[in-house]
């Protein structure tokens, strides 16, 4: 009877470990999508609020969070991309120069729709700069902690879907960013490194800038500026 008892504990013991791992994983995933939900959220209010109290309240509480939640989150330097600098350069390079081409090609193509913008030198270091906090923000934050929750592949889906919501109402941009979001996701993924990712992003987007119809693009604007641009702006 003695054994017996020892035996019924001990599988009661097991069962409630059981739960309780169950329990911590359910709070974590639960943790994870309410991170991504809220930074998404707080990305779009900034998006598509003009600028004052309510934009920059946002902007700042988008950037509070993702350093926030992605310094919480325990993961390594080289989970984030961050560690590996010269990891995967040569075979996303090319594939960036290949990239580049066909939006030469393109632009080359639709010219007759109208001039590209005017990219200054200021505001192209300035979106250099932005391209590696986009890439931060998609890689690093939104692909790592999908990745973590649904698995690799429909990670680098759900982050691109992400990217190219960012980036409505322009059909030229949505589209662009989708698709650009599936390549470098896909690259973080074989990588783990979102150094040349970031200069990658930067050319590409100040080639579309410089490439592409204007009355297109809008100065590539996105959300309520996209909607608002007037080409005297």
């Amino acid at each position: 009877m003695a054994a017996e008892s020892k035996s019924l504990i001990s599988e009661i013991g097991s069962d409630c470990g059981l739960v309780s791992e169950s329990m911590r994983t359910l709070t974590v995933e639960r943790a994870g999508l309410f991170q991504i939900g809220l930074v998404f959220a707080l990305i779009m209010v900034a998006v598509w609020t003009p600028h004052g109290r309510v934009n920059a309240i946002s902007n700042i509480g988008a950037a509070f969070c993702i350093l926030w939640f992605t310094v919480r989150s325990g993961y390594s330097v080289r989970e984030l991309g961050l560690a590996r600098p010269g990891s995967g350069v040569a075979v996303m390079l090319v594939s960036g120069a290949f990239m580049l081409l066909m939006i030469v090609v393109a632009g080359s193509v639709i010219q007759s729709l109208g001039p590209a913008q005017t990219v200054p030198w200021l505001r192209a270091w300035q979106y250099a700069f932005w391209a590696l906090q986009q890439e931060f923000i998609l890689q690093s934050f939104f692909y790592v902690k999908l990745e973590s929750l649904v698995g690799s592949q429909r990670a680098l889906f759900g982050a691109a879907l992400l990217f190219s919501v960012a980036h409505l109402p322009s059909p030229v941009l949505t589209l662009l960013s989708f698709i650009g979001g599936l390549l470098f996701c896909e690259m973080f993924r074989r990588y783990r490194n979102i150094f040349p990712l970031g200069l990658i992003h930067a050319t590409l987007g100040l080639t579309i800038a410089a490439s592409l119809p204007d009355n297109l693009l809008h100065h590539m604007r996105v959300g309520l500026g996209y909607l608002s641009y007037r080409p005297w702006h």
